[in-house]
Parts: C-alpha cells; structure tokens; sequence
C-alpha cells in the first residue's frame, strides 16, 4: 500500500493535443513518456522518484490501453536490464530509480547497455537527491555517466523543460544510438506548474510485436572481439552524433544579459536557485529576466565545445555553478579554455563550496564573491557576504535548537525489536551488530544505539561476513523485507549458508518497502491485483538452506522477541540462524485503518480504539520505559505535587494504542504504572449499562478510601 494514492490524478494523463495539463514534475514525466511513444517502462521505487512509481502503477490501466508494458523491478539493476529490448528493437524503454546508489547497483547492467549501444531510446530516469534532503551518502551520477558514456540532462526544474528533456533525451538516444539519464532533482520531482499536452502515441513496435519477430545482431554482443570495436564507436561515432544533435536541436539554453563581460555557466536544475540568488542581489527580476549572460547545460554531459568558447567570446570571467563534487563540469571547461589559449577568467569552487547542497544563501554569497572580484559595479551597495547563518543576528542556530535525529513513527513494529535487542545485550553484553538500508537503521540512533555499520541495500547480513561466531557472542545483522528481496536472498543469504556462517540474522518484516513509501514487495501480506504477493520470508530461506529460522508474527510481544534472540545466541546449532520478525508498518495500517474508522463513525457504527495511559500516583519517574521506547508520544509531565520533584512519564493525544510501552516496560520488568482504556464510539446499550456499572463501583471505592484516610489536624497556640 502507497503511501500516496495517484489514482485521480492519472486520469491528467489522458488530456490530448492542446489541453493544459497542471500537476507535479512526476506527473509530467509519466505524460511525457506517454507522448514520446514509449514502448515499456520500469524501475525501482526511492526517493525522489518514489512516487514517478507509484504514479506509474496507479495507471497500469491507461498504459495497458496504449500498449505499453510496465514492471515494478526487484532491483535497480534488474530494471536497467529491461533495456536491453531497446539493444536489437527500434522500441523506446524508460527505467526510473534513486540515485546515485540506484545507479550504483544498475552500473553493471548499465556499462553492458552503453557497451552494446541502442537501436530504439533508451531513457533512465535518476531521482538525484544530493544534498541536505537526501537519506543516503552523497554521491553524484555525473560519474557513472563519464565512466559509461551515457549522455546525461539535467533540464531547468518546471515542467515544459522537464517534459521537452523527456522527448529530447528519446531522440538523443536514437540519434546517437546510446543510452540516455535524465537527471530530476528532488524539486524538480515536487515542482507543481503546467505545460500544453499532446497527443499520446502507442508505440510503433510494441514488445509484443518484437517477440513476434525476433533480432540479433552479434556485433551488439558485449564479448571479444565485438566489445573492442563497441568502445570505438563509442568514440568515434555516438560522441560526434550526441555533440550534432545538441547543438542543432539546441538542448542547451542561452540567456543574454546586459552585464556582457561577465557570465555563469550553470547546470540546468539549478537555474531557479540562480536566478533567485541574482534576484537577491538586484541582478534578475521575478520573471527570471538576469542581467548576468547565462549559458544553462540541460546536457551536463558531453560538453560541446563550441558552445561554450562561444559563449566566453568577450568576457572577461565565467562563473560555473555546479552542485557536488568533484567538480567535473569545471575541469571539462577549464581544459577547454587552456587548449584552445582562452583568456578568460573562470571560477567556480574557488567561491562555492566544494561539496554541499547550493541553497539559495550558499549561491547568493558565491555569486556575490564572484562578482566581487570580476564585476564589483555591479553588486548594489548594500550587498555583501555575510558570515553569520542568522540574519537577525541570534548567532548559530545549530547552538540554541536541540538536535533532532530522525526516528521510528509512533507505533512502529520495529521498536519492539530493538527494545528486546537492548535487554539481550543487558545479559550478554555488547554484540557485533551490523545494519542495513531502511527504517530499521535508525535504531543505530538515541535510544536504541544499535548497528554500528551499513554497507547497501540487502547486504546487512554479508557485512558480518568477517566474524566467527561462538555462542553469547555470535555476530548479529539486521535487514528488512525491502532488502531481503531487493539483494539479501542472494547476496546475503546465500552467501552465509555456502559460508556456514555462526551468525544471527533479524529480518524486520512490516509487510511492505516501508522506507521507500510502502510500496508491496513479494511477502507482502496484501492481495495486489496486478503482483503476485504472500510469499513467506521464511520459506525463501529454508529454500536456500537456511535450518535455523523462527517467524514472530507480532513484534510487540517483547517478552517473545527476547527469548528467540537469547536462543538464537547462545544455541549449540552451527549456520546462520535467522528471525523473521512480522509485524505491519504502523504508518500503513493506519493509512488503511483509518478512513474505515471514520467512516463507521460518521455511518453510527460502534467504534473501539485503544488508548494508553499512565497512573501518575504510581510512577516514580525512572524513565527507563523511554530508554527502552522512545516512542513519539512518550514524553514526560511536570506535576503540580511540590514534594515531586521529577516529572513523571506521559502519553500524549499521538498514541496510536501499539501497546509498545507497557509491553516494555513488562518486559523489563519496570513498573506497574502503565494502564490501557478503550474509547468507544456510537456504544451499545451494552457499552452504556456496563459503563454505568464501572462507574458506581469506581465511585463507592473512592468514598470508601475517602472514610478510610488519615487526617492530621493541628491548633494553632
């Protein structure tokens, strides 16, 4: 279940010639495709392009009409092989997914497709989430496409220039026979505007045609003697064509300025941050008019040359914007300023940072030091560089705001886990404990403090790879169901049973790719009409010969979590030993949940939620619950009682009614303060009689220990 349902919005991808379509950049990219006749799409989901997959499985329909085929893939590696149809057929295939680690997994498939080269276009779609908004390192895809000799855009972030990249980038790869990424930023992805649709085209040849009519073509085979000569026309042939079809169909955009001795060189997605810093500055107006000449590369790589010396013809210095590291871009034009005896002046990472996210106040202040040294009449007298990150002059924020790390949602199945994982550890000690990608890895985070490492998606259990176990000090791993089946069931597990690795593994099963917006994954607990679903965890592993595995269907248990964890550490029993623990997202179930609820109330049926509380005369404020929770919504109450000093624990209106805090605390044998209540919506005439009773009873006990109290009384002398 996604996070996001796209189902009204889908039907935007109708609208034919002349109609205005108005929507988010994933939507536009979806229409795009659809208008440049593409044949088969596929991918794999993460951020930003997460929901780009969701949109596309929410309008299989309106694709299956066109003919188009789409393929929710396991990997980003099995998407980029999908392509492979566009080897030896003039089809045209897109594949979407996260970068850069999405193009580091798909790299192999992805040097085989370059290799080879392409007869119909071929289109990859890489969410780039550099920056401060991303969950992984920070890479850059610039490389791969170096490396490759994969052309890359990287379009002006609103939706005619990200539609047009769409189109231009088909008609690239066919020209020049080779693959094409297109390059969306995380606002580029959210960006909402609208452009003037077209018609959608079915796809002249369809995969069903092509299986009709099988090709080949050995000199495509990526093997000795073929490859040798594929890396020829690599350079000899497909670099000439990509450079002829840029220049001629002007991919890149210039941008004339009055300020003529001086201009910026920039990568397209970040022409609004550009254009906003100059704004600041006095130099551009809100209509994105600059009085700085702009040369914007839609096409990041190659560089034509000529358009570039062209547009240093007369100026004095050149400043390039280009986000990340290594700075690529700038080593390119620079080389190409020195071979051909160019005198002007070109900076760069000399005022910008080298690594970093540009956000408007670091391009402000680089512009504004550029311009500084190369333009200073140009800069208005009251700009200038400011040093403190507060304007208002408060000092460093980062002194005075608490951090504030990311963390399990309130209610997640997962806390349980690493709350049973910490009172292992009370008994046994510290253990080895590697991570993984996905939600689970924030536990290596306060209060949990658990996983030391993550080395990629599915390849928690291979990190421990290294250590011997024996028993109470056996290496421990953790994985999710994303990962198990994107890359742990071969790579991971496989690897620990031909190894016989001593090892445990915790597989956190919550039914769904849960960090990546719950799309389904094969054990997914939920019938999906278009995807095969309910493979069990456990019956993967024992296909692979696994013998040691424990399922735990509900995570909350702590008392049932502790104990397979203690058995799983210290058993007699060689190989891998591994626990399925099941229990669905919370953020899911309450997505599905929740409208049925509020349904049922708004139509006058009986509602019962659980709710969670705690007797504040009995808690003595230890808060070890927290340390061993964490949960959202347990925090701590200041009480009005002057010989109670500490504040004691609380739960606040954010209860989800888990159960998660007093089976920890149980667990841990705590204390007896947590309580649990039901609130009853639309209640019977059972509900109210019973109600009525308890209140009687509470009523009479409370008189009785009124009369039963001891009162000191004193005189005054």
């Amino acid at each position: 279940m996604a996070e996001r349902s796209f189902k009204a919005e889908v039907q935007k991808l109708k609208l034919g010639a002349g109609e205005v379509f108005h929507g988010e950049g994933i939507l536009a990219i979806t229409k795009a495709l659809l208008e440049s006749g593409v044949g088969y799409v596929g991918g794999y989901q993460g951020a930003p392009i997460s929901h780009l997959m969701d949109v596309l499985a929410d309008s299989q329909d309106i694709l299956a009409e066109l003919g188009v085929r789409f393929q929710a893939n396991a990997s980003e590696s099995a998407a980029t092989a999908m392509l492979s149809a566009s080897v030896h057929y003039p089809i045209r295939g897109a594949v979407a997914y996260k970068g850069a680690v999405g193009v580091n997994v798909a790299s192999d498939a992805l040097a085989n497709l370059s290799s080879a080269g392409v007869t119909g276009g071929a289109l990859v779609v890489v969410g780039e989430d550099y920056g401060e908004g991303s969950s992984i390192m920070q890479e850059r895809s610039h490389a791969f496409a170096m490396k490759s000799q994969v052309w890359l855009l990287d379009p002006r972030p609103n939706l005619p220039s990200i539609v047009k990249a769409v189109k231009d980038g088909f008609e690239l790869s066919e020209a020049s026979g080779t693959p094409v990424m297109l390059m969306v930023r995380i606002r580029a992805c959210h960006v909402t505007g609208e452009f003037t649709a077209d018609d959608n085209r079915r796809p002249p040849l369809g995969t069903v045609d092509a299986l009709n009519a099988p090709q080949r073509d050995t000199s495509r085979v990526v093997l000795p003697p073929f490859s040798y000569q594929q890396e020829k026309d690599k350079i000899e042939k497909r670099w000439p064509a990509a450079l002829k079809f840029i220049r001629e169909n002007r991919l890149n955009e210039f941008f004339e300025g009055e300020a003529d001795s001086i201009g910026i060189v920039l990568q397209g997605g970040m022409f609004n941050g550009v254009i906003r810093a100059l704004q600041q500055l006095g130099l551009a107006n809100v209509y994105g008019d600059s009085r700085v000449p702009l040369y914007v590369l839609n096409v990041t790589y190659p560089l034509v040359e000529d358009e570039f010396l062209e547009f240093c013809q007369g100026k004095d210095a050149i400043l390039v914007v280009e986000e990340g590291q290594p700075d690529f871009i700038e080593q390119a034009l620079g080389s190409m300023l020195y071979k051909r005896g160019g005198t002007t002046r070109l900076h760069g990472k000399d005022v910008l940072p080298m690594a970093g996210e540009y956000t408007g106040e670091v391009l402000r202040k680089g512009i504004a030091a550029f311009l500084a040294e190369a333009a200073p009449t140009l800069l208005p007298e009251d700009a200038r560089i400011m040093e403190e990150p507060d304007r208002n002059g408060n000092g460093d924020i980062a002194a005075t705001v608490p951090g504030r790390p990311p963390g399990f949602c309130t209610g997640c199945p997962e806390r349980p886990i690493f709350a049973a994982m910490k009172l292992v550890q009370k008994e046994h000690g510290a253990q080895q404990i590697s991570a993984d990608i996905g939600c689970h890895l924030f536990a290596s985070l306060p209060p949990f403090g658990i996983g030391g490492s993550t080395m990629g998606y599915g390849l928690g259990p291979a990190s421990n790879g290294a250590f011997t176990g024996t028993p109470s000090k056996r290496p421990i791993s953790i994985i999710g169901d994303g990962g198990f089946w994107h890359n742990g069931l071969s790579s991971s597990f496989s690897d620990a049973v031909f190894n016989q690795s001593d090892s445990v593994v915790m597989v956190v099963d919550n039914y769904y790719s849960a960090a990546t917006g719950g799309q389904d994954v094969p054990s997914s607990r939920a019938s999906n009409p278009t995807k095969s679903t309910r493979h069990p965890i456990a019956r993967a592993l024992k296909g692979v010969g696994v013998n040691w595995v424990r399922q735990i269907d509900r995570t909350y248990d702590v008392k049932a979590m502790r104990k397979v964890l203690d058995e799983a550490i210290t058993t007699e029993q060689k190989g891998p030993k591994v626990i399925v623990a099941s229990s669905e997202c919370m953020l899911n179930r309450q997505r599905r949940e929740r409208p049925e609820r509020d349904k049922d109330k708004r139509e006058g049926r009986r509602v019962s939620q659980p709710r969670f509380g705690v007797d504040e005369d009995v808690c003595t404020g230890d808060h070890a619950c927290m340390r061993l929770s964490g949960c959202p919504s347990l925090s701590v109450k200041h009480l009005d009682d002057p010989l109670r000093d500490d504040p004691v624990a609380a739960i606040d209106h954010t209860c989800v009614g888990c159960g998660n805090c007093g089976e920890v605390a149980d667990a841990a044998v705590l204390c007896p303060s947590f309580w649990r209540g039901d609130m009853i919506h639309n209640p019977s005439w059972m509900d109210r009689k019973l109600d009525t009773l308890r209140r009687r009873f509470i009523g009479w006990l409370q008189r009785r220990g009124a009369r039963n109290r001891l009162v000191f009384t004193g005189t005054r002398s």
